[in-house]
């Protein structure tokens, strides 16, 4: 199945896009999501938490960043995780670009993705798999201006040392601790909001 979202983050497209591409600053904002580990510095390993009707899943594997063009901002990633109980797997494979949108930037993501085993029985319904994505994004782009916003306080507060809040850090093996994991997005939930679900259609990132 293919679906898009979209979100909008308050940085102009250059420095939206460096804060986008430093995969260790964002995973936390991303709900039910936890970095295990680096492998490179176009290819991690993690896990994400979601549920589908009655059943909470769990997938680990990995995304892995196949192209990036910085001039055109645009980027195309790959992930492929499958259930912790062997219940089937999920492959995906999005583009997302750019543009400018007021005083920030659009991001707009186009996804397809595959599900196999008794995890495809459960994502049957391509309205809930949509209305689940968009509930992601939008809490992920919540969560990302929230911790923007934060660090400009935190650069602009007296004395403090201005660090740049669009510089990402360089990628290391993850030693920090894992980032607290949350709750998974109840599709049961987003069923009465099938409908808004796809009026947000929009996310063709990463």
């Amino acid at each position: 199945m293919e679906f898009d979202n979209s979100f909008e983050v308050p940085l102009p497209p250059a420095d939206a896009w460096k804060v986008l591409l430093d995969i260790k600053r964002i995973a936390p904002c991303m709900p039910g999501a936890e970095l295990t580990e680096v492998l490179d510095p176009n290819t991690y390993k993690g896990k994400i938490g979601v549920r589908l009707g009655p059943v909470a899943l769990t997938f680990a594997g990995i995304v892995k960043f196949e192209q990036i063009d910085g001039q055109a901002y645009t980027a195309r990633v790959a992930a492929q995780g499958t259930d912790a109980k062997g219940r089937g797997g999920a492959n995906a494979a999005s583009v997302f670009r750019l543009e400018p949108a007021g005083g920030g930037s659009k991001v707009l993501v186009h996804t397809s993705l595959t599900l196999s085993g008794a995890v495809a029985q459960y994502g049957r319904g391509v309205g809930i798999i949509q209305a689940t994505a968009a509930q992601l994004m939008n809490e992920f782009a919540r969560r990302l201006r929230e911790q923007l916003a934060q660090d400009r306080s935190t650069a602009s507060a007296p004395g403090a040392a201005q660090p740049s809040p669009t510089q990402p850090s360089p990628p290391t093996a993850a030693t920090a601790d894992p980032p607290a994991t949350t709750k998974p997005i109840s599709a049961f939930a987003l069923l009465a909001k099938a409908l808004w679900g796809w009026i947000t259609s929009v996310i063709k990132r990463s």
